[in-house]
């Protein structure tokens, strides 16, 4: 009698790590098997420093009185500072419908929640006094584009705050994140991700990512300007801001 042979699952398709042939509906579906456990992943896998690199995007937004929108909100945690901040009224929006409906369930005050898309926002022109993203703009198809909507919907003197991971600028620790990036976080993913594939795609799409001039251009291009960068954790963040024409 012949054994049974083992089968594994194949691990689910995930999104080009690069810019082109990115499908959105990929980066959709890998946000939604990351959802359930997306808080606890990030904590783990960032040392717990994630909660103050979202929360110096929203002060970099200078929320105080403003209408804010946060694109590729997740659960909600950027969207969460900036009514800590003192907004008046935050859009949370995402692409994954799962990733809302977590952020949903805390219920914090003056927030609403939108299932969208970043490269075809559905507001009016100069509807928002600040726009953020963090650890998103890596996951859309065209980045350009979107930060092209971003501008479209910021009223004039109005910020944006990209936040996004980055590749340190000194040599040597550069070379020591890019081993942790290939090596240590796919196996570590493994034990605390609802999806331990997406943490693959994480660090080949970090890798594959512009830099930091390359971004600031973006803004520039769309209609922002005095662009500035702060760099955190010796450079695997970067902080955008522009300020709108």
């Amino acid at each position: 009698m012949a054994e049974a042979s083992e089968h594994r699952p194949a691990d689910p398709p995930l999104p080009a790590a690069g810019r082109d042939g990115k499908d959105a509906a990929l980066v959709q579906a890998m946000f939604d098997r990351v959802a359930p456990r997306y808080d606890l992943a990030n904590a783990a896998l960032s040392l717990g420093q994630d909660a103050h690199w979202r929360r110096v995007t929203a002060r970099a937004a200078r929320p105080a009185g403003a209408d804010a929108l946060d694109v590729a909100a997740g659960p909600g945690n950027v969207a969460a500072e900036l009514v800590a901040g003192g907004a008046r009224h935050v859009v949370a929006l995402d692409l994954s419908y799962a990733m809302l409906v977590e952020g949903a369930r805390r219920a914090p005050p003056r927030t609403s929640w939108v299932n969208a898309d970043a490269q075809c926002l559905p507001f009016p022109d100069a509807t928002f006094d600040a726009v953020t993203i963090s650890f998103g703009l890596r996951n859309v198809p065209d980045p350009e584009l979107a930060i092209r909507e971003f501008a479209r919907v910021t009223r004039p003197g109005g910020r944006l705050v990209v936040c996004e991971f980055a590749n340190p600028l000194w040599a040597p620790w550069r070379e020591v994140y890019r081993r942790y990036l290939v090596g240590l976080l796919p196996q570590a993913a493994r034990v605390v991700s609802s999806s331990p594939a997406a943490y693959r795609y994480l660090a080949d799409s970090i890798l594959a990512w512009p830099d930091r001039r390359a971004i600031a251009d973006w803004f520039e291009a769309a209609g922002y300007h005095r662009v500035q960068v702060k760099n955190l954790a010796g450079g695997i963040v970067a902080v955008h801001r522009g300020v709108r024409y």
